[in-house]
């Protein structure tokens, strides 16, 4: 079907969805993940994507295939996903205010749906489910276009869903998949003005800038992350480096991994080298892959690296890639920051609550931690189910995006013959 053909099929839908009570959707969310754990639907998932990791192999570094793999078992996680979101709160109908003018006339400020909301993404196959059950769960249409690395795992996942979804009495086209995945298709839905709702995109820098750039459609930017780690002077040092090598070493390719580490200059002698141990030697001595760091002038003073070009501190690496910085004070931090970031999540390792209070409060990020990894910003460890996106944009949602961002609200006034 071409991209038009589907969008006129999705926005056809969009009454259905907007019309559905809790129960049953809750009932198609069953079917749903019922419906991607049928053995034979497994099969076939795993098939497609062996198909997907091989074209791709060679094409796309290691850490971004292991985003595109999927195992049996990665397969029950996302059927567990789904299984979670039912048992979210229905956000859709929720009145989040309500005034009684003197004239007798009762004004609801109701939430309700966007109506169709279309995901553009890359080689994740797991957002195809995450994306699919929070839009339904809301009372939304989604309209999915993934890579073309990840198009016939995605297929086979949406095949899989849409199965559960006539089972439960929706119409499949609740969930769409894009079949084109060039830039024409991602175009064609940064301007389908009357079809699309809200267009989120999901991936690496460039697509966001496309998207700013050429949407005319509302358009929600998530995803990159620049994140940062401020290890201040009166940090206890084990702790920074169990939460350094975390955020850096995890999962290097997820966008609130870690890319810059920034240590103050009182700390640094004695804390850089333990870092170098931990993040180079002793993962080289335990076969995995060492970070390369890409020090600053005054880092590579302390410890051996590469040093860091200009570039290296405005880069979403993704990779094993860590750089670092030497900083005066948590005033310098933050405006090294607030300068270099994307907006998604930072964090300070210290022990004083006012150097905590004082980052908090001057760091201008989505998430930002006292005392822990970056790696939490996620709807699932935030309590959202699973997540749409992280924004990184502060109108009308920041952050993870769960049930409550896929909404807007409408007024609803009961009267009773009443006239201006």
């Amino acid at each position: 079907m071409t991209t038009q053909q589907i969008l006129i099929q999705a926005k056809e839908s969009k009454t259905a969805l907007a019309l559905a009570d809790t129960a049953h959707k809750n009932a198609a969310l069953q079917k749903m993940a019922d419906a991607l754990i049928k053995p034979e639907n497994i099969a076939e998932i795993l098939e497609a994507n062996e198909h997907d990791i091989k074209a791709a192999t060679g094409t796309i570094s290691d850490v971004m295939l292991d985003r595109l793999l999927l195992t049996e078992k990665r397969i029950q996680e996302m059927s567990h996903g789904i299984r979670e979101v039912v048992n979210l709160e229905d956000p859709a109908g929720t009145v989040l205010s309500q005034t009684v003018r003197p004239n007798g006339m009762v004004i609801r400020k109701t939430r309700v749906p966007m109506g169709v909301i279309a995901i553009i993404y890359e080689s994740r196959p797991n957002v195809t489910s995450d994306a699919a059950a929070l839009a339904v769960k809301s009372g939304n249409v989604c309209v999915l276009r993934c890579g073309k690395e990840a198009w016939k795992t995605c297929y086979a996942i949406v095949k899989a869903l849409q199965a559960g979804l006539e089972e439960a009495g929706v119409p499949r086209t609740a969930i769409n998949l894009i079949e084109d995945t060039t830039r024409v298709s991602a175009n064609e839905l940064m301007t389908a003005e009357g079809f699309i709702d809200l267009l989120i995109p999901r991936g690496g820098k460039g697509l966001i800038r496309s998207c700013v750039e050429h949407a005319t459609v509302p358009c929600i930017q998530t995803g990159t992350g620049i994140c940062h780690i401020y290890v201040d002077k009166s940090a206890d040092l084990m702790m920074a480096l169990q939460i350094v090598e975390n955020a850096k070493t995890s999962r290097p390719s997820v966008c609130n991994a870690q890319e810059v580490c920034l240590v103050h200059r009182d700390i640094a002698a004695e804390f850089l080298p333990m870092l170098k141990d931990v993040l180079c030697k002793k993962r080289e001595e335990s076969g995995k892959q060492p970070v390369e760091l890409r020090l600053d002038a005054e880092a590579a003073e302390i410890i051996d690296g590469t040093l860091a070009k200009e570039a290296d501190f405005d880069t979403e690496f993704l990779d094993y890639i860590l750089s670092i910085k030497i900083a005066d004070s948590v005033e310098e931090a933050a405006e090294h920051i607030n300068q270099h970031s994307t907006g998604h999540s930072e964090a300070i390792v210290t022990s004083d609550a006012k150097a905590a209070e004082q980052f908090t409060a001057a760091v201008d990020s989505a998430a930002v931690y006292v005392n822990a990894s970056t790696r939490f910003t996620d709807g699932g460890v935030f309590g959202l189910g699973c997540e749409m996106g992280i924004s990184t944009q502060k109108l009308h949602a920041r952050g993870p995006m769960g049930l409550a961002e896929l909404c807007t609200y409408k007024y609803i006034i009961q009267g009773s013959g009443q006239v201006r």
